[in-house]
C-alpha cells in the first residue's frame, strides 16, 4: 500500500508541474501588462518599461520561468505585483475563511447526500424517487455562480432574510460576542447554501445508483430472508458497501469544492483564497495566481491520495492486494 501511494504521489508531483508550468506560460501569453495595470493610464511608456524591469518581466519567459521555480522549490512563493505584500502572507489571511466554507460545505453535502440517497433507495421507482432525482441532478448540473446569484436574489433581495455580501456586518465590531457569531453565520449562510446545494445533489446521484445496483446481490437477498426490514437492510448491509465508490468521490470533492469555492466567493464577497484569486487574475498578479493554482493542484493531488487510501482501507480485497 504504501508503495502505491509513492508511486501515486510521484504521479502527483508531476501533474502539479504539468499544471503550473501551463498556468505560468497562458499568464504570459495573455493580454494585460501587470506594469501597466499598477501604474495606470497616465504613466508614460518609460515608466512603463521600469516598472516592468524592477518586476522583472522584460526577462526572457525561461529565465522568469527558471527563477519562479527556484523560489517555490525552496518555499518563496513571492511578493504580490498589485500590493507588494509576501503572497504567503495573503495566502494565509485567505485561508481560514476558504478552509471554514470549504470544510463545512463538503461536511453537510455529504450528510445531506446520504440521506436523501437513503429515502430514494428506499422508494426506488416511485414517483417521490423520480422526483428527487430530477431535483438532485438540477443541483448538480447548476453552475455554482448562476446558483449563487438566484440565491442572492432571493434570499437577499426579495425575502431580506441574508445579507448578500461580506463575512460580517458595518456594526459587527460593536455587537455582542453572540451577535459577533450571529451576524458571521447569517454573512456565510448563502455561500454555504450555495456550495452544499450542488455537493448535495452529485453526492445523492451516485449513493442512490450504488444502493439500486446492490438490490439483486445475494447478501442482501440473504438479509432480506432472514426477516430484516427494508430499512435495516438498506443501512446495515447495503449502505457500507456503497460508501466504497463515494470515498473515491470523496478524495476528488476537495479540489472540486475548492474551484467552485472561487466563483462563489467572488460572488458574495467573501475574504477567501477565491476571492484573492479572481482580483490576482484582473490585475495580472501573476505571483498570486501562480500560488494559488499551485495550491489548487496540490489539493488535486492530495485528494487523489486520500480517495486511494481510504479506498484501500475499506475494502479487505484491495488491502490484500496491496500487502501482497
Amino acid at each position: 500500500m504504501a508503495r502505491h501511494l509513492v508511486v501515486r504521489a510521484l504521479i502527483g508531483v508531476g501533474v502539479m508541474w504539468g499544471v503550473v508550468t501551463l498556468v505560468f506560460l497562458l499568464l504570459r501569453a495573455a493580454p494585460g501588462d501587470p506594469a501597466r495595470l499598477l501604474l495606470g493610464p497616465a504613466a508614460t511608456q518609460t515608466q512603463i518599461d521600469e516598472q516592468r524591469h524592477q518586476l522583472g518581466l522584460d526577462r526572457p519567459v525561461a529565465a522568469q520561468y527558471g527563477a519562479w521555480i527556484s523560489r517555490v522549490v525552496r518555499g518563496d512563493l513571492g511578493t504580490s505585483i498589485a500590493t507588494g505584500r509576501p503572497v504567503r502572507t495573503m495566502l494565509a489571511e485567505a485561508w481560514p475563511a476558504t478552509a471554514l466554507l470549504v470544510t463545512l460545505s463538503l461536511l453537510l453535502s455529504y450528510v445531506l447526500g446520504i440521506l436523501l440517497a437513503l429515502v430514494q433507495a428506499n422508494v426506488s421507482g416511485s414517483r417521490t424517487d423520480t422526483s428527487l432525482s430530477v431535483a438532485s441532478v438540477t443541483l448538480y448540473a447548476m453552475p455554482s455562480y448562476w446558483l449563487a446569484v438566484v440565491l442572492v436574489l432571493v434570499f437577499a433581495y426579495w425575502l431580506r432574510v441574508f445579507p448578500a455580501f461580506g463575512a460580517t456586518g458595518l456594526d459587527a465590531e460593536f455587537l455582542t460576542p453572540v451577535g459577533r457569531v450571529a451576524d458571521r453565520v447569517r454573512h456565510l449562510a448563502l455561500p454555504l447554501l450555495t456550495l452544499t446545494l450542488i455537493g448535495m445533489g452529485g453526492i445523492a446521484r451516485y449513493v442512490r445508483g450504488a444502493l439500486v445496483d446492490l438490490q439483486g446481490s445475494q447478501f442482501l437477498v440473504v438479509a432480506r430472508a432472514k426477516g430484516l426490514s427494508k430499512e435495516s437492510v438498506l443501512l446495515r448491509h447495503a449502505l457500507p458497501n456503497a460508501l466504497i465508490p463515494v470515498l473515491i468521490l470523496l478524495g476528488l470533492s476537495l479540489p472540486a469544492l475548492f474551484s467552485g469555492a472561487v466563483f462563489v466567493e467572488a460572488i458574495f464577497a467573501w475574504p477567501g483564497v477565491g476571492r484573492l484569486l479572481v482580483a490576482a487574475v484582473q490585475a495580472r498578479d501573476y505571483p498570486v495566481v501562480l500560488a494559488a493554482t499551485t495550491i489548487s493542484a496540490g489539493l488535486v493531488v492530495l485528494g487523489s491520495l486520500v480517495a486511494d487510501g481510504l479506498v484501500v482501507l475499506a475494502d479487505p480485497r484491495l488491502r490484500d492486494t496491496a500487502h501482497g
